[in-house]
């Protein structure tokens, strides 16, 4: 319970401090990926010390805020719709890709198999892959299907 407090609270201490609401997505998203791999690697299942949350958030999040920073509204827009219909509709191992004219941003979805978990929901773990600016990053991540047909994330690391 006090690594999702610690976790929580890097995510919204370091995504408040931006002033731009593609930053603070972007710091956001980051800081809760790198605080999520810096509990993994932290713990290593023996209860660890939570210095690693706190650098994976650091880390995360600043990350996160350069590409929150390079990526508008209309990236988030393809990024979002090319997920939802790698999850929803494509084969595993096929890549489901957006692209914008504008900004030259562009990425990638590839979902894998999908399985049930224990409340009967649809899941899938997929590899997402974002080049902004000429940088590309990956992450992988599992979402599941929402009953208004929607897919949430539920776990994702870089």
């Amino acid at each position: 319970m006090k690594k999702v407090a610690t976790i929580i609270l890097m995510t919204f201490t370091l995504s408040a401090c931006q002033m731009g609401e593609k930053e603070g997505f972007g710091t956001f998203m980051g800081t809760l990926g790198g605080a999520m791999v810096g509990s993994a690697i932290s713990d290593n299942g023996r209860g660890g010390t939570g210095n690693g949350i706190i650098i994976g958030a650091l880390a995360g999040g600043i990350i996160g805020n350069s590409i929150g920073r390079a990526a508008d509204e209309r990236d988030r827009e393809r990024m979002y719709q090319a997920q939802h219909v790698a999850l929803e509709s494509y084969p595993s191992g096929q890549a489901s890709t957006w692209y914008n004219p504008d900004t030259g941003n562009s990425g990638s979805y590839v979902p894998q198999p999908a399985s049930q978990n224990e409340q009967g929901q649809y899941c899938r773990e997929y590899q997402q892959t974002v080049t902004i600016g000429g940088e590309t990053e990956t992450a992988y991540g599992r979402a599941c299907r929402q009953p208004d047909g929607d897919w949430k994330i539920v776990n994702s690391r870089t």
